[in-house]
């Protein structure tokens, strides 16, 4: 939860076991914050002391120092589901970043990328967006939208008034800070929507929930207007923000 307000600062876990790339990672707290977001504090430490750290919410992964790749994602979002995941892997691996994306990472950047980038990657998942290469947007998109329709096994559940307007604006690629605005209320209880909308629909994730958020059954139970073949394409507003600086 991004922390603007206030101004206290958001504890990210770092977790790298190469001297030189955790040297590099540890620079990239030194700079100040971008205007509208809090200051990071780094926490170093392995992986059973950090996911075990119940006060960290983010967790930036050095991927080269976990052979199984995706393997490691799933299983630190089945312990920790609440927890967003940034992930820098190897340079080139589209398919590698997609399969990271799906199993719960909300930022993906390979070892290319600047500080600058990694910052700013860490600066949008803090406030509710997801980060990817933008080449990779229309694929994502294009799996998303062939999930099946059947995805809700139970029928669909009922939301109130306020999730039917949170799940709205998420479904047109607002962050969770974003909502917050318009809707008049805080972060943390965008954050709360959120969690409900995930439990009712059986979503383990955001990209999950928002895969399940497109059943037909479900929006039009709910008075939904289904943008998948419209507004959706137009404006690339099925997924949360997938910010890059390439």
């Amino acid at each position: 939860m991004s922390s603007i307000r206030d101004n206290k600062p958001i504890r990210i876990g770092v977790l790298s076991d190469e001297p030189l790339r955790l040297e590099g990672l540890t620079g990239i707290f030194e700079d100040l914050p971008g205007e509208g977001y809090a200051p990071l504090s780094p926490v170093f430490g392995n992986l059973d002391a950090l996911i075990s750290d119940r006060t960290l919410t983010f967790l930036l992964v050095d991927l080269n120092a976990f052979p199984s790749g995706v393997g490691i994602v799933e299983a630190i979002c089945r312990h920790r589901p609440e927890m967003r995941l940034i992930v820098i892997g190897p340079e080139g691996n589209e398919k590698l970043i997609m399969d990271l994306v799906l199993a719960g990472a909300r930022a993906c950047l390979d070892l290319k990328a600047s500080p600058r980038t990694v910052r700013q990657a860490i600066e949008e998942v803090t406030s509710g967006s997801i980060w990817a290469p933008r080449r990779l947007l229309s694929k994502l998109i294009d799996q998303l939208l062939q999930a099946s329709d059947a995805s809700l096994t139970n029928g669909p559940p009922h939301l109130t008034k306020r999730e039917l307007q949170v799940l709205e604006l998420i479904l047109t690629a607002q962050s969770n800070r974003e909502i917050a605005r318009q809707l008049g209320i805080e972060e943390c209880t965008v954050q709360a929507h959120v969690g409900r909308l995930m439990r009712k629909t059986g979503a383990d994730n955001r990209i999950n929930l928002l895969m399940r958020a497109s059943d037909p059954s479900l929006l039009q139970s709910n008075g939904i207007k289904d943008r998948r073949k419209g507004e959706r394409r137009q404006n690339l507003a099925f997924v949360p923000p997938l910010v890059t600086d390439k």
